[in-house]
């Protein structure tokens, strides 16, 4: 399977470049998954712009990311749906109203930064924030 991986202090970038993510590709990628979560990578962005077919497999491996970084556990943000078949598929299965989709790596790393100054801000409200 081939992708890239961006890590930056606050979060990470998983980029699938691949153009299929079916039953063949989808248990190496929750295993990569699982590796980044228990690494400590609190937030992560996973990029779909390449994928131009995904089958139920690969929609188990979007929603382990899910679960590994849901609720209390951290933040997951899913981006590049661009591919008709893809949004489809998130469509008909009801993903798009579960799964925080933004659609590109920029605006989700703005969520994120943004994410942090509030996280910051309500933290300690009366000291300056960090740079």
């Amino acid at each position: 399977m081939k992708f890239s991986l961006k890590t930056t202090p606050h979060y990470a970038v998983f980029e699938l470049q691949e153009s299929t993510l079916n039953s063949v590709m989808a248990p190496e990628l929750k295993s990569k998954l699982v590796v980044l979560s228990n690494e400590g990578i609190k937030r992560l962005i996973l990029d779909l712009s390449n994928l131009e077919y995904v089958d139920s497999s690969g929609l188990s491996a979007i929603l382990t990311a899910d679960r590994l970084w849901g609720g209390e556990k951290g933040n997951f943000i899913l981006t590049g749906v661009v591919h008709s078949g893809v949004k489809k598929l998130i469509s008909i299965s009801r993903l798009d109203k579960v799964l925080n989709i933004i659609p590109t790596i920029s605006e989700a790393e703005d969520y994120f930064k943004m994410e942090e100054l509030e996280r910051q801000l309500m933290a300690d409200p009366g000291e300056p924030m960090e740079e």
